[in-house]
């Protein structure tokens, strides 16, 4: 694939994979977005309205 290289040990097992950005901007941000989608899995989620009151508490958001 254009753009892509694939790069491998003495032993010629895949370790690392370099992609041009300026191609695969859009493929990367896949990849780091579902890196960011398990890394954060088991975080405490918060409601929208949460959100909300908090920011306004902050005086981030309109009343």
């Amino acid at each position: 694939m254009k753009g892509i290289q694939y790069v491998v040990d003495d032993s010629g097992h895949l370790t690392a994979v370099v992609i041009d950005l300026s191609t695969h901007a859009e493929l990367w941000e896949n990849v780091y977005d579902s890196y960011l989608i398990e890394h954060r899995r088991n975080e405490p989620t918060e409601s929208f309205e949460d959100v909300v009151q908090r920011l306004k508490a902050q005086g981030k958001l309109d009343a």
